[in-house]
């Protein structure tokens, strides 16, 4: 492999960890460059010179990102490479949004005796309050239990010290990624797919990057969770452990559960010839995967001290609004048409009827997908249950009321292990760069911004043509570590891909 990805991709990191300091999710109180003196960084002029080389760093991780592929690594190279550009990343300040505080603050009210289910921050005033974004202020937590407990752990640890809270989150949210580094290319081996595929696609995407490590999103350790519950589904005859791994993440974020009736499918693929038949193991699978779910939850939420009050607040806030939704997306349509026929219909009339609408798309969706990747006689239902649970994920973020980059976490991180046809690769790739480069440091988007969307689209398309150019219209094939391309042709003997170290 080529040395230029994976030093253009670590200077880009770089980048983005020292200009997140000034041009990043910045403390309102407080940080680096004030006890530094240094915090005329954070506005002004100085913030413009922050920003350039935050957006700078961006830009150059997605080219990086890109170019790596281009290169044909190897699984063991890509591993390599995710890790040193994690490590810089792990460097940075908060990036992207300023969740990680709502976090902290979470944590702290859960320490305090407040209930995070039915209060608000603003109950609870101290240095974290200080840190939240004000629409968050008097908003309750849609997160389970083993959120709160570890923003309890955290807190207590701590104390009220902002800083070494941000660290704590940051060494959490390394580890869930390092979850997700280890059980992605595993279970891409155990259906059968290119594992370095799934490292580029699923874990060198720079959405994963700057959203799990630089975001410090809990998706890092709810997508770390699935994936290993997954793999441990894949690889064991009996599927309890991994149940049980995915039950935590549900406990972490509801959205893990989609996961679990494709390992309900799973369970009645292996044991169908049972004298209960494969209806009858429906039945049982599923009433155990619900059994297992509800205890792991259970023994989740007396350690933590918190109560089952997040299944309430599950549907979340209706405050964002971005065309990563498709319930936005569609009113976004939807209004200046109407608004032909009667100037007074106003666009939050059009987004109540669409979040309807979706609603039970997304319900109709996930069962038509759940039946759709269901066993065939004959066949390994490993790939398809991989496959199911991506397709799943897709349908249901794009039906949600409320889509953030983070969330698609779930979906890119598996939509590499499977066998997919090129035009999902494509796809996937486009989308990541576009997406990627979308966000600002300070969690504001372009998403609106026309002259943005165009030369965004249009630079993922190119590269997109570049990079796939010699791919054949069928699924995606397997690689071992002879020199072929992941198109399947062969590679000229110069061309294969050369061992490197890191920089």
């Amino acid at each position: 492999m080529r040395r230029h990805p994976h030093v253009l991709g670590f200077a880009a990191c770089v980048l983005i960890a020292v200009g997140s300091f000034g041009a990043g999710a910045t403390r309102y109180r407080g940080g680096v460059l004030r006890e530094l003196g240094l915090d005329f960084l954070a506005f002004g002029h100085g913030r413009g010179l922050m920003d350039l080389l935050l957006t700078a760093g961006i830009v150059g991780l997605v080219a990086a990102w890109v170019m790596l592929w281009k290169a044909r690594p190897s699984e063991r190279q890509l591993r390599r490479t995710v890790w040193w550009w994690t490590g810089a990343l792990a460097c940075s300040a908060p990036i992207l949004s300023r969740d990680v505080y709502s976090y902290l603050m979470q944590g702290a009210m859960l320490r305090d005796g407040f209930d995070p289910y039915s209060e608000g921050a603003a109950v609870n005033p101290g240095p974290f309050l200080w840190e939240v974004s004000h629409d968050w202020r008097n908003t309750t937590t849609p997160y389970g239990p083993l959120h709160l407990g570890l923003g309890k752990a955290v807190t207590t640890l701590v104390g009220d010290n902002v800083t070494a809270g941000l660290i704590a989150y940051r060494l959490i949210s390394v580890a869930g990624f390092a979850l997700i580094v280890w059980s992605v290319p595993r279970i891409a081996k155990a259906i059968g797919g290119d594992p370095a595929l799934a490292l580029w696609l699923g874990v060198a995407n720079p959405v994963m990057l700057l959203h799990l490590i630089g975001g410090m999103h809990n998706e890092a350790v709810m997508v770390g969770l699935v994936s290993l519950g997954l793999l441990s589904c894949l690889r064991g005859r009996w599927c309890t452990p991994g149940i049980a791994l995915i039950a935590l993440a549900v406990s972490l974020k509801a959205t893990a559960a989609i996961a679990l009736p494709f390992v309900v499918w799973l369970m009645v693929q292996r044991h169908s010839s049972t004298a209960l038949g494969r209806a009858g193991m429906l039945v049982v699978s599923g009433a155990w995967a619900l059994v297992v779910n509800a205890a792991v939850i259970h023994v989740v939420t007396v350690a933590s001290g918190t109560t089952w009050g997040w299944l309430a607040q599950i549907t979340g806030n209706s405050k964002v609004i971005n065309p990563l939704a498709g319930p936005t997306f569609a009113a976004e349509l939807l209004t200046p048409l109407l608004q032909l026929f009667d100037d007074t219909f106003r666009y939050n009339t059009a987004l109540s009827w669409t979040r309807s609408v979706f609603s039970v798309l997304m319900l109709v969706g996930l069962v038509a997908v759940w039946w759709l990747f269901r066993p065939r006689p004959g066949t390994a239902y490993e790939p398809r249950a991989v496959a199911g649970t991506t397709a799943a994920y897709a349908v249901a973020f794009a039906a949600n009321a409320v889509t953030l980059p983070w969330y698609y976490a779930s979906l890119i991180s598996l939509t590499g292990t499977f066998r997919p046809p090129p035009w999902v690769v494509k796809g996937a790739a486009g989308a990541s760069i576009v997406v990627a480069l979308a966000f600002q440091g300070s969690g504001n988007h372009r998403l609106y911004d026309a002259w943005f969307l165009a030369l965004a689209a249009i630079g993922a398309v190119i590269a997109v043509e570049w990079l796939f150019r010699d791919v054949p219209k069928t699924p995606w094939p397997a690689r071992d570590e002879s020199p072929r391309g992941p198109s399947g042709r062969e590679a000229h003997r110069q061309d294969a891909p050369a061992e490197s170290r890191p920089a």
